[in-house]
């Protein structure tokens, strides 16, 4: 496991989380979420170990429409890279948080990247890279969109592709009658800050970026990139596929 990148242990929310399920699996154990733009949420941690069958059809379709050699952004517990094991794909997971690299080692991940994406050496080139969970969350803002391009086009071999789902938040502001209302003079509606805590455990406050299908085929052409939409799910959200322009 190639390890750069380090968080204190205190501020390991997800890592911590996964630790204590990988030792004593409790459906109980739960993420307390905080967001700028909605109620307290919170993810059950065993949702981060479901199987294949478990997931949701975009990620099932992303993970089918995966080919050579892939990399997994930010893989979580591992469950998309173990999956991708099993069919002999040869696959690297990306993470940040040291506390899910050890749980993911622990699970029989073979490789395991503990970085940032945007730190990432170049040495490295891959056919696929995989960004589910709204993996594209990790630009944070659309402002970065064109470093998040840039990195890209640098790790990526010649014909690869960027399998990314994420969900168009406006149903967030659906009113009474029908109607969405929006204030275009805010910053765009789906750069949503979040915190995280864990057993009383709170994390740093981050930008994550929830992009509509529209917005990120306007930046994708912008970068050099073709859109493609590959499926949609049932509540504003879609799987689409970036590949770089010739």
């Amino acid at each position: 496991m190639k390890k750069q990148t380090i968080i204190p242990e205190s501020l390991d929310i997800i890592g911590n989380a996964c630790r204590d399920y990988l030792k004593k699996p409790d459906k109980n154990l739960s993420i307390e979420v905080w967001s700028n733009i909605a109620e307290t949420d919170v993810i059950p941690v065993h949702y981060l170990f479901r199987p294949f069958k478990e997931m949701p059809p975009l990620e099932q379709e992303a993970l089918k429409q995966c080919r050579g050699k892939v990399l997994d952004i930010g893989a979580g517990a591992g469950s998309h890279a173990l999956w991708l094991q099993e069919q002999d794909f040869d696959v690297t997971a990306l993470e940040i948080s040291p506390g899910c690299c050890e749980v993911m080692q622990k699970r029989g991940v073979k490789n395991i990247l503990q970085e940032d994406f945007f730190a990432l050496a170049e040495e490295d080139k891959y056919d696929t890279l995989l960004m589910l969970m709204n993996g594209i969350g990790i630009v944070g803002t659309t402002d970065r969109l064109k470093d998040f391009f840039n990195m890209a086009r640098k790790i990526l071999k010649p014909g690869g592709q960027i399998l990314v789902d994420s969900s168009d938040l406006r149903y967030l502001f659906l009113q009474d009658d029908g109607s969405i209302l929006i204030n275009l003079n805010d910053s765009y509606y789906g750069e949503v800050e979040y915190r995280m805590s864990y057993k009383g455990q709170k994390g740093r406050r981050f930008p994550w970026l929830f992009i509509d299908d529209q917005l990120l085929e306007y930046h994708a052409e912008k970068n050099g990139f073709r859109f493609e939409r590959i499926a949609e799910g049932e509540h504003f959200d879609y799987l689409a596929r970036l590949t770089e322009a010739t």
